[in-house]
């Protein structure tokens, strides 16, 4: 019997199906050993060495599969083939104290914590396998070509993990002692809250400008018969005596009358008419990055929500590995993709070529592949049909799916065309465009959003008929709050973070209470996250330094390749920050991040000052801890008066562990409280007050009125 050992159980069942009676499959639920959580866990004066210890939820499996591998003629490590899934086979085999280790390469030097005490006290053999599908045959093609453990990976997982802690460790006690304590600084999450607090303070600092666009609604005088629906089509005033008009050129309204005015009695003339194809080729295939974006425009699904559902598609067999930034695709995926396209839709729709991808990112893994189904013949109807996917599974993988197979398929041909009009006696020009779908292409699979805009049959020199000429203000608009989506998007851009922490970057910053989501869904910056960001870029601007982070990133891909040391690299970012550290301890003072309110506290009569929790801004007494006397700060309210009471307001609050709410601003004495927010109207049925909710649906607080509306005004009943 050989014992295979997988990180999930969903994993470990799907694998066993493939194999036979002589293989038994064992989950290891993830990662077996890891550093203590009630110390640092790293000898920084023995070239960083770190003190694993086996967590309580593990005893129980690290037992079991002890016994396990006694039985076994071979130990076949079957975890994941990123860093992380090298990471876990390594531990496992210190854990079971398996057969001899493959000794350290001289390109990535002898270290010490690579042997320990564990190790080598049985000669049980392993192997160690990896695969980029959960397929039969992937598993016997895997099988077939087993290999040692990769310690450059090994040793890059380590570094990361142990540079995290140290920034981790070191520098939230500092937090807790200046500002308050439950805070927390981390080197990948400080530098995503920079991002979200930089983009908050460039929309509170942004300046509309005014800017105006003229539009001319064009009809054709001829009267022969078309095609085309109408003969009537809009015109965009884009030059001024051969010049072209920047989008700010028509800064305020006199200069737009004054443009109508020149315009007046002006005959309106064909001056060029440009016609050519536009061809339009399909997206490559997804990555981790990109899967997550897409989902959350999509179905709102969030990073971290997205990624289980992926993870359950993969250890289910359904797709290929979902840790990646490759844009590869195997020979063998191309092929089915070709003869699925060419059966189903026609060989039209097959380009003649196999179509490859390359990733723009210079740390893309290109040995792995692509996100893309294990079984592209197969569709998200199929699997529905055979009950082998819930609504949420089926959604995600037919988004693969289509992305996939749309890759491989013909490029959408368009019709543009461009008219260029002249508004005669004046020194205008116009321009209208026009464009009409000719062959669809992949769009028959993956639909993308674009307007048909067919315009009327017009010749070179035809005089056209201005039916009205319409001036419209507008004004330029702030940058948008950061989404889930495009938060990643910002992440992958700068080299911050790797495919797999991604989701995990996005639901610590939230839990740490430093981001949160508006109404909308949309991120922004809490007042906590204000004030640890900026203490963190004036005291540590290194740790929070977007290329010195992204620099960092590169430095451990290196370690993974075998191009770097592990101990080097992390002795060249200890000993400075260390050093800053110590020097931060004695010239930042706790005093700072007190304020004074000119109040006495009403139990010993000390000054109240305002001091901070993780949840933000609270009254306190300066006696602390001799008097812990201590009150809420009033939230501003939202301007609307509480239906229960009739005199408070309501206001934000928070729940002590953090959650937000709506309640009447004179509590205790009036305990109104919703968990939608509240919306300034009242209930056309019931005159309950309305609320949002999660859905950005308009509806009734009171849960036996059935009103509802969209946020337009458009009623639902």
């Amino acid at each position: 019997m050989n014992l295979v050992i997988v990180e999930s159980p969903t994993k470990s069942r799907t694998i066993q199906k493939f194999l036979g009676p002589e293989y038994t499959v064992q989950s290891s639920y993830g990662h077996i050993r890891d550093l203590p959580k009630n110390e640092l866990g790293v000898d920084v004066e023995n070239d960083f060495s770190p003190k694993y210890i086996i967590p309580t939820k593990s005893r129980k499996i690290i037992t079991l599969l002890k016994k396990e591998s006694e039985k076994a003629e071979t130990v076949i490590l079957a975890c994941d083939q990123d860093r992380e899934g090298e990471a876990i086979a390594w531990h496992i085999v210190q854990a079971l104290r398996l057969g001899k280790f493959q000794a350290p390469s001289s390109k990535s030097q002898s270290v010490s914590w690579r042997t320990n005490k564990f190790q080598i006290q049985n000669s049980k053999p392993y192997t160690r396998i990896v695969f980029h599908e959960i397929t039969k045959r992937a598993i016997e093609e895997a099988l077939k070509n087993p290999r040692e453990i990769d310690m450059d990976l090994v040793d890059a997982q380590q570094a990361r993990r142990i540079l995290d802690r140290l920034v981790g460790y070191k520098l939230s006690p500092f937090l807790w002692k200046k500002i308050t304590k439950g805070l927390s600084a981390g080197r990948v999450q400080s530098v995503t809250v920079r991002l979200v607090v930089e983009r908050e303070r460039a929309i509170e600092s942004f300046v509309p400008q005014e800017y105006w666009a003229i539009v001319a609604t064009l009809l054709k005088l001829k009267t022969q018969k078309s095609k085309v629906k109408s003969n009537e089509f809009d015109a965009v005033l884009v030059k001024k005596n051969s010049k072209v008009i920047p989008k700010l050129g028509i800064k305020t309204k006199e200069e737009a009358d004054k443009i109508l005015e020149d315009l007046k009695g002006a005959e309106y003339k064909v001056l060029n008419i440009e016609k050519k194809e536009v061809r339009r080729n399909p997206l490559p295939p997804f990555t981790t990055s990109t899967l997550q974006q897409e989902a959350w425009k999509r179905f709102h699904f969030g990073a971290k929500f997205t990624m289980s559902i992926a993870q359950n598609l993969y250890e289910k067999g359904f797709i290929t590995y979902h840790r990646t930034d490759s844009l590869n695709l195997s020979q063998m995926s191309q092929a089915i993709a070709k003869k699925f396209i060419q059966e189903n839709y026609g060989k039209e729709y097959w380009p003649g070529f196999a179509r490859i991808y390359k990733s723009k990112s210079k740390t893309a893994q290109e040995a792995h592949e692509a996100i893309r189904p294990t079984y592209p013949e197969k569709t998200s109807e199929t699997l529905k049909i055979q009950a082998e996917l819930d609504d949420k599974n089926s959604r995600i993988y037919d988004l693969i799916w289509r992305r996939f197979t749309a890759s491989q398929m013909t490029e959408a041909r368009l019709d543009s065309t461009i008219v260029e009009i002249e508004a005669q006696n004046s020194k205008y020009t116009f321009r209208a465009t026009g464009q009409v779908l000719k062959f669809d292409g992949f769009l028959k699979v993956s639909p993308m959003k674009f307007e048909e805009n067919e315009l009327p049959e017009i010749e070179k020199d035809e005089i056209l008929d201005l039916k009205k000429l319409i001036p419209s203000q507008h004004s330029t608009q702030p940058p948008a709050r950061y989404t889930e989506a495009t938060l990643i998007k910002a992440l992958e851009k700068e080299g911050i973070g790797r495919p797999s922490t991604y989701a995990p970057i996005l639901e610590t910053v939230q839990q740490r209470n430093y981001v949160e989501k508006d109404e909308r869904k949309n991120l922004k910056p809490t007042e906590i996250g204000f004030l640890v960001n900026d203490l963190l870029v004036e005291n540590f601007p290194k740790i929070v330094d977007i290329k010195f982070t992204a620099q960092m990133e590169e430095k451990l891909d290196k370690i993974a390749k075998g191009e770097e040391n592990w101990v080097k690299t992390l002795n060249e970012f200890y000993l400075p920050f260390e050093k800053n550290l110590k020097e931060k301890y004695q010239k930042v003072s706790k005093e700072s991040f007190t304020e004074k309110t000119g109040k006495n506290c009403p139990e010993c009569g000390a000054p109240l000052v305002i001091r901070w929790s993780r949840y933000g801004k609270f009254l306190a007494c300066s006696g602390f801890p001799k008097c812990k006397y201590k009150e809420t700060l009033p939230r501003p309210t939202l301007g609307i008066s509480c239906p229960k009471c009739k005199e408070g307001e309501i206001s934000e609050k928070r729940t002590k562990r953090g959650k937000i709410f709506y309640g009447c601003n004179r509590w205790p004495k009036c305990d109104f409280a919703l968990w939608d927010k509240p919306f300034k109207e009242f209930c056309p049925k019931c005159n309950s007050i309305l609320v949002i909710d999660k859905k950005r649906q308009i509806k009734c607080s009171n849960k036996e009125c059935d009103f509802k509306r969209e946020e337009n005004g458009k009623k639902y009943n």
